[in-house]
């Protein structure tokens, strides 16, 4: 079973960019948002995807993922297809010990949004906390892409 292990957190500086070893920018659309459920289409530079996640379990730190490789061709017709609201970022990578620590920028409705995600093997993986990581976030759902896009950043009391 494809078991997606994670922990997520705010960022509090830009540092991670000088740390970065990558930039991918990703455009993603929604078919299915229900609680537990999420039906997607990613199209990350040059590459599309098409990505089924499960519920997460209580503390969100783990849950069920399927994804598979589209042609870009069927990504941008599943676009049009796609509830409204979408999530554009880009993603930077940070080689972090024996993990990689994905960065996430948000853009357009979700500016000044900026998320770190650790995957994990197990969910009892030791880790090492860059100092560009804030507050932990895993299982709140404001930070899911998915609630991202019916409820964008901009719009959130500060």
């Amino acid at each position: 079973m494809h078991q997606e292990i994670e922990r997520k957190f705010l960022v509090r500086d830009s540092s991670y960019k000088d740390l970065s070893y990558n930039c991918t920018h990703i455009e993603q659309g929604y078919f299915a948002t229900e609680p537990g459920k999420t039906v997607r289409v990613r199209i990350r530079d040059e590459k599309a995807y098409l990505t089924i996640k499960g519920p997460a379990k209580a503390d969100g730190l783990s849950r069920y993922e399927f994804e598979i490789e589209i042609p870009m061709e069927d990504a941008h017709e599943l676009m049009k297809l796609c509830m409204p609201g979408r999530v554009s970022k880009n993603r930077w990578l940070v080689k972090n010990g024996k993990h990689v620590v994905e960065v996430d920028e948000f853009f357009d409705e979700n500016e000044g949004l900026v998320i770190a995600e650790i995957e994990l093997e197990s969910e009892d993986d030791a880790y090492e906390k860059p100092d560009f990581l804030g507050k932990e976030v895993t299982g709140d759902h404001r930070y899911y892409n998915k609630f991202l896009t019916k409820h964008p950043y901009k719009t959130w009391e500060k």
